[in-house]
């Protein structure tokens, strides 16, 4: 590794260009959303096949935020979306792909924006749900056998959307949560893993489902999540890592849970998230002056949600 590549590797945070926007450019990343549902022949589609379903709501999701809605093919994504249904009950990312916990709630969430969810076999579903449910209280994402409290949400948040809660055994679930509750505050994906935004979003979501909540120091955790804001606004994963604007979901949705949003300077959190736009393509990198991405459109979720 060369020397500059190595004093690149140690930086810790970034410097907002002067020229960077300034205000959300809502129809910029509208058209950038619809472009690629309209370009299914494009290198970027075909290539996300493995996670498509996912990719499908968290699109949907962004342009229902921004009132767009209206501009996505509600019929041909609602039937790509039923497509990838399983007989287990399960949705996979795409049809003749195996079921996942992820794309199952993803699909649900779809159906529910296009106000399509009687078309979804709720039963099954949540029959699938349930015997992904280790004697733990864990859950497995799929039959490969991968417990991660990422699935505890999505096990949770499933079935809660389709009014079912009660087919898991929550108890046992939530002791598998606070087993994976650090010492710092934060949660990891299995008991003793490192602590991360994205677990705690995970496992907080699940509690606050669960109304069980109160299981934790919400001040503590809040304190770990608050340290996460850099110099330049932004906010990382954990610490010494770089910030990236998806944490402005994970981070803030989790402050919002906890009622400690004002544990962050949030005038220089817009800053971050504003210099990651791509002025004239539309679209959102991880920091200034990356390539954007589509995965990361769901960032907008909080700001809209938040602040307009």
């Amino acid at each position: 590794m060369s020397f500059a590549g190595l004093l690149d590797f140690a930086r810790k945070d970034v410097d907002l260009p002067q020229s960077s926007p300034k205000k959300l450019l809502k129809g910029l990343h509208s058209n950038f959303i619809q472009q690629y549902e309209k370009d299914k022949g494009g290198y970027h589609y075909i290539m996300a096949e493995h996670l498509r379903v996912s990719g499908i709501y968290w699109c949907v999701n962004a342009m229902d935020l921004t009132k767009e809605l209206h501009r996505m093919s509600a019929v041909e994504i609602v039937d790509y979306v039923l497509s990838c249904r399983n007989k287990d009950g399960g949705y996979g990312p795409a049809p003749g792909h195996d079921s996942h916990l992820l794309h199952t709630l993803c699909a649900v969430q779809t159906l529910i924006i296009f106000d399509c969810l009687q078309k979804a076999d709720a039963e099954s579903i949540c029959e699938y749900v349930k015997g992904l449910q280790q004697d733990d209280g864990s859950f497995c994402g799929d039959l490969s056998g991968e417990v991660d409290t990422r699935f505890t949400l999505c096990s949770f948040a499933t079935c809660h959307l389709l009014g079912r809660l009660s087919a898991l055994n929550i108890d046992s679930a939530v002791r598998f949560l606070k087993r994976c509750y650090n010492t710092d505050g934060g949660f990891g994906t299995r008991p003793g893993s490192e602590s991360h935004s994205g677990q705690i979003y995970c496992c907080i979501g699940a509690l606050a489902i669960a109304g069980r909540l109160d299981d934790i120091d919400r001040d503590r955790t809040a304190e770990w999540l608050a340290f996460r804001q850099c110099d330049s606004g932004g906010l990382n994963g954990r610490p010494e890592k770089l910030p990236d604007v998806c944490y402005s979901w994970w981070v803030l949705a989790s402050l919002s849970i906890l009622g400690r949003l004002d544990f962050i300077d949030q005038t220089s959190m817009k800053k971050f998230i504003y210099a990651c736009q791509d002025y004239e393509t539309g679209g959102f990198a991880d920091r200034p002056g990356d390539c954007v991405s589509f995965f990361i459109h769901p960032n907008m979720r909080y700001y809209i949600r938040t602040y307009n």
